[in-house]
């Protein structure tokens, strides 16, 4: 029985792919698996325990993948399964700046009370004119799961669409619509652009990559939307813009204390994945993935370990992490009657092996090698 913890509200829809093999339990040191959105795990203890930690989400900030990887935890997300949500909130987003509303609605929610309401909104109304999208520019930086879905849905609203992304996949480019003109550099981007919204995570690169150098090269007034992380502005150069008019609005799902209530700047609390959807598929996802590793052994959609699978498991399964070097394939070929496979991620590999015979795991231990499984 294996046994599996959770460190925030998880939907029940996703929990409920566990099968009977498998127990929720309160007591986190004790369980095998972990399931969690935001919950901060950098200053939790790591239980040997633990073999897999499920993120029902995206972004993995809030984990400590090195930490695991060392101690042969396998950390999962769920790449995809929030994308429309997040793509139906930036649209929204956009919108919003488009027509004014958050200034429309704070200024109605005045009028409760007022003798003749409907002369007063007639009169009022044309502070808050605004634009339609149809026949702007969107500029999408970052064209993987959620920018794609943007960059399509805005240009089946009317609008023309420019994608930025140096790393592009083929299945990306795949799903992108043919008529979406992707340019090689920022600069062939900004420029053009009424509305940008950006699509890319956080990493050294791309830490404070809308900075005041950014803006200097975008159109007056362009409208610029942060439904990816909050990291990747300098929120200092955002008000500046802001300030000089180069920035319209500035469209965020994450407040904090630099740009809560500044004037240009539309806030939503981090609703990004916050749909009963998409936690659910965000939640299911992670299970698959969890219930997969713990019983096969295999490790699919992994932020600190390698993809590597046998499908499911037919005999005996040997699965091995090891540091990159510890020659463990060879080790383990020789132990077999089976198919082998080894995959390498940074110092980290990962050996999957299948047998029809009984393996001692002694006879894979040694310098390099973190945790040896065998599953029968």
């Amino acid at each position: 029985m294996y046994k599996i913890g959770t460190l925030n509200k998880i939907s029940p829809v996703g929990l409920a792919r566990f099968t009977d093999d498998y127990t929720i339990i309160d007591d986190v040191q004790e369980a095998n698996g972990i399931i969690l959105r935001s919950y901060d795990m950098h200053e939790m203890e790591l239980s040997d325990n633990l073999l897999a930690v499920g993120r029902a989400g995206a972004g993995v900030n809030n984990i400590p993948l090195d930490k695991c990887a060392a101690q042969g935890i396998v950390v999962f997300n769920a790449p995809g399964a929030n994308a429309n949500a997040v793509k139906e909130l930036c649209l929204a987003g956009m919108l919003m700046a488009a027509r004014n509303i958050p200034a429309g609605l704070a200024w109605a929610s005045t009028l409760a009370g007022t003798e003749g309401v409907g002369k007063a909104v007639e009169k009022g109304k044309g502070q808050f004119a605004g634009t339609e999208i149809q026949g702007k520019t969107l500029g999408v930086i970052g064209l993987g799961a959620i920018g794609i879905l943007v960059a399509n849905a805005a240009e089946d609203l009317g609008m023309n669409v420019i994608g930025y992304d140096p790393f592009l996949s083929v299945k990306a480019a795949h799903s992108l619509s043919n008529t979406i003109e992707i340019v090689d550099a920022l600069k062939d981007l900004y420029p053009r652009c009424d509305y940008i919204s950006i699509h890319v995570p956080v990493m050294d690169d791309t830490k404070g990559m809308i900075n005041a150098e950014a803006f200097a090269q975008m159109k007056d007034g362009v409208v610029f939307l942060n439904f990816a992380r909050d990291k990747l502005v300098n929120d200092e150069d955002m008000l500046a813009a802001i300030e000089n008019g180069k920035l319209r609005y500035y469209v965020t799902d994450f407040p904090n204390d630099t740009v809560i209530g500044k004037k240009g700047v539309i806030t939503t609390p981090h609703l990004g994945a916050s749909s009963a959807e998409a936690e659910d598929n965000c939640a299911s996802m992670a299970a698959n993935e969890i219930m997969d590793y713990l019983e096969n052994g295999n490790i699919t959609n992994s932020v600190n370990m390698p993809a590597c699978t046998l499908g499911p498991k037919k005999g005996t399964r040997i699965a091995v992490i090891s540091k990159a070097d510890a020659g463990v394939l060879e080790k383990v070929a020789a132990l077999v009657d089976g198919d082998v496979i080894s995959k390498t991620r940074g110092d980290y590999a990962y050996t999957l092996a299948e047998t029809s015979g009984d393996v001692d795991e002694a006879a894979i231990a040694g310098e390099g090698i973190i945790r040896v499984r065998i599953l029968k």
